[in-house]
């Protein structure tokens, strides 16, 4: 909130108290930044700063602004920051002290939080043989860095922040970003003029001060990776830790930049850059890095082992620490960005403009967008109502992209692309999952088997060279030892920064006056971590339980363990004698069928005609940890049988429902369309029911190439209407997406909107569609 706003607030609090003689605690703004910085609460100390310049400059002749420039790096005692994560209360429950390997019932090994990882583990081995260390826990500490820039339009804008998280922190708490994940440090970023920017000296003094500025930032961390210390932790008791460098969370520049490997190889391996398409797998280690560096000359170093020989790296101040081990995978740049927007669906246009003419090609895209533009609507899908072409892409925008491009792209080109586009979305949805187990790491070096079959066909075509496959792409080859090794990635994704980014970043320098913007922003992420610490303080104390409005109604005899039946979005919207809308649905009939399946003991007299209450929309609730969720994993959307949407025409969503024939996937779920949502009451029984149209599975195995079940709707093969039936509620497991099947290359028509493609194609054949979300993905399989 801006200053003036703050004030605007106080203001309309005096005029409300001033008839009372009351104030508010603060006069204005200023007022209430003095008590929240002198407060102790989240104090982790003032921000300080530290200054690098380069030392060589000539002593004669011209000489670049770079070389004279003076470079501040901003930081916050890491010492403090550690400590305070440890024993943040807020975290209590949520916080291992211990690695730990998971099986379940089935002996399988689970991977999910960070410290049930082989890496962890290992790393506990090698403390626990150190008599000096020996009993400590282990405290992984999860570093991020991810330059950004502010504002475009105004010039030099450009911000480096370097963020801190603990392994032990669950990967939920730290994407929810639940104070799991703080603000470090600010790097500083290096510019020389547009004549200088390659040069040799000046590249290699902006990649030392990155090393250099890191090392200098956790230094006062380093005793403490030899030493125990006595810390304070989250459930209030008092334990003995010992720290070690953990993860690093960074995009592939970066992630070159800090295993000082030359752009276009692998950091993580010594696959040479024409050779990264190969499954032989050559790890890089620290040893050999070193070993290059110290017997290869600089040119030599750099073209046959892609290694930068005159980079001391920041882990060299610190103990077991190998940083080509220490990156993690990125889930957003690698896959998502990377291997999905930049490359499959760019060679996916590069093919369409070759074995077509240019304005051929661009009549298929168009088919393309058009295709998922129609796309029925679903909770939270974003929509692409004018094509993809658009310049500024996000991961929002990849990630919305994935969930319905496959069926759109059908027909317009070779099955081989199809499929493997298909094994591309298998494999970014494996590992993005919140919980993998050995069957999963099966899927995903399976899937990855079948990608690294079907994507040579960009190479028979002509789009691609053989052999020839970007870094980011190349990195899939490590997920499955880098899941082992950290359990699931989604907890060590670069998103996490990202998102942070909007907190830490970009609301602070909006709020600043731009001058000397920096300065402000600090203050600002101080004051914040602070608000955030004195509430995390103030609920462990018991202040917050509770608000004014439960205290006023705190003599309501009603709960929530008395309300029967469903929770909907809000109250009854129309209560009718089911002989006002039983001639179009013969929902007498139906009802009385759906009784009769109920085994009940009384008859169901001929006379009865229930009242129905009609509702427009009920929640379901569901644990989907992998997806976007509340506590606990669980996930609530709203499924819909509305006769107005928006304004507009109806919006009756399609739904999973449970078989129960023990079963597994599909074989065990039915796909619906819901007709009405209402409630009735027969013998004091109050039965939540939902009438609707079922779509029969068509054959016995999901489509060869995109790997999705297709199902088509149940009509009465007489008169062509759809057969219709009553269920329970609780059957309905949660909204299910479906997708047209696009027989041939038809254009699709100008007049259909995603609000009527249910309808338009209703004789036509669905995709159903597992990819809409990570939930979807692991039932409807």
């Amino acid at each position: 909130m801006s200053a003036s706003d703050i004030d605007y607030l106080l203001a309309l609090w005096s005029a409300t108290l001033a008839p009372h003689g009351g104030a508010p605690p603060f006069p204005n703004h200023r007022g209430l930044y003095q008590v929240i910085d002198e407060s102790s609460v989240g104090d982790v100390g003032q921000w300080d700063s530290f200054t690098v310049s380069y030392h060589g400059v000539p002593e004669t002749g011209p000489c670049p602004s770079w070389m004279l420039a003076e470079h501040t790096i901003w930081f916050r005692d890491p010492v403090a920051l550690v400590r305070s994560l440890i024993a943040n209360p807020n975290f209590n429950g949520e916080f291992d002290y211990v690695p730990y390997h998971e099986y379940d019932d089935a002996n399988q090994h689970r991977f999910s939080d960070f410290m049930s990882g082989d890496w962890a583990w290992r790393q506990a081995d090698e403390i626990a043989h150190d008599l000096t260390t020996h009993g400590s826990f282990f405290v992984p500490l999860i570093l991020a860095s991810d330059k950004t820039t502010v504002s475009v339009a105004t010039g030099n804008n450009e911000y480096w922040p370097v963020y801190l998280s603990l392994g032990n922190i669950h990967n939920n708490v730290r994407r929810a970003h639940r104070n799991g994940i703080v603000v470090l440090g600010f790097l500083a970023v290096a510019k020389a003029e547009q004549q200088f920017s390659e040069d040799s000296d000046f590249c290699h003094f902006r990649r030392q001060l990155f090393h250099t500025s890191l090392a200098q930032i956790l230094l006062p961390l380093r005793d403490w990776m030899s030493t125990p210390r006595i810390v304070r932790c989250s459930d209030g008791k008092f334990r003995r830790a010992i720290l070690g460098l953990g993860p690093y969370i960074a995009d592939y520049p970066e992630q070159c930049l800090l295993s000082s490997v030359v752009q276009g190889w692998c950091p993580k391996c010594l696959s040479p850059p024409e050779d990264l398409g190969s499954n032989e797998i050559t790890p890089r280690t620290k040893d050999h890095t070193v070993f290059v560096a110290e017997n290869y000359d600089l040119s030599p170093a750099w073209d046959n082992f892609g290694v930068i020989g005159d980079i001391v790296p920041f882990t060299e101040s610190f103990p077991r620490a190998d940083i080509h081990e220490l990156l993690s995978p990125d889930l957003l740049h690698q896959l998502i960005k990377g291997t999905f927007k930049d490359h499959l669906v760019t060679w996916i246009g590069e093919y369409l403009e070759l074995s077509n003419s240019k304005q051929e090609a661009k009549k298929i895209v168009s088919q393309i967008d058009r295709r998922i533009a129609i796309v029925p609507p679903f909770s939270g899908l974003r929509r692409f109502r004018q094509g993809r072409g658009f310049k500024q892409w996000t991961g929002d925008d990849s990630k919305a992209l994935m969930k319905v491009y496959l069926p759109a792209i059908e027909g317009y080109v070779p099955d081989d692309m199809v499929c493997t586009l298909r094994a591309f979305l298998d494999f970014c949805y494996l590992a993005r999952r919140n919980v993998l187990d050995s069957e999963s790491l099966s899927q995903l070096r399976e899937a990855l088997h079948l990608f690294r079959h079907h994507r040579t066909v960009f190479e028979t075509t002509g789009v691609r060279s053989e052999g020839h496959i970007p870094p980011r792409q190349h990195s899939m080859e490590h997920y499955p030892k880098a899941i082992r090794d950290f359990a699931a990635l989604n907890g060590l994704c670069s998103s996490i920064s990202e998102s942070k980014h909007i907190k830490a970043i970009k609301e602070p320098w909006r709020r600043s006056n731009r001058y000397n913007a920096l300065g402000q922003m600090l203050a600002t992420n101080q004051r914040i971590d602070k608000l955030a610490a004195a509430r995390v303080h103030f609920n462990d104390s018991g202040m917050l339980e509770g608000n004014i409005v439960d205290a006023l109604m705190s003599d309501s005899s009603a709960s929530e363990d008395d309300l029967v039946g469903p929770t909907f979005d809000f109250s009854v919207g129309k209560t009718s004698s089911v002989s006002d809308i039983a001639r179009p649905h013969h929902l007498h009939t139906l009802i009385t069928e759906f009784l009769e399946q109920q085994e009940l003991l009384t008859p169901i007299p001929n006379s009865f005609e229930p009242l129905i209450a009609i509702y427009p929309s009920a929640r379901a609730t569901f644990y989907a940890p992998s997806d976007i969720c509340g506590v606990g994993g669980m996930r609530r959307e709203f499924i819909r049988a509305s006769s107005t949407w928006r304004k507009g025409v109806g919006r009756f969503d399609t739904v999973f429902i449970k078989l129960d024939n023990q079963e597994r996937g599909m074989r065990d779920l039915g796909v619906a369309r819901l007709q009405l949502l209402f409630s009735f009451r027969f013998l004091n029984t109050i039965y939540p029911c939902a009438l609707i149209n079922d779509f029969h599975v068509v054959g016995d195995q999901p489509d060869r190439n995109t790997g999705m079940w297709k199902v088509k709707r149940a009509v009465n093969h007489r008169n062509r209407r759809p057969i219709l039936r009553v269920i329970h509620l609780a059957s309905i497991i949660r909204a299910a997406h479906l997708i047209p099947v696009f027989k041939d290359t038809s254009p699709v028509a100008d007049d259909e909107t995603p609000d009527t493609t249910l309808d338009t194609r209703r004789r036509g054949l669905f995709y159903v569609n597992k990819y809409i979300d990570h939930h979807a993905f692991e039932i409807a399989f």
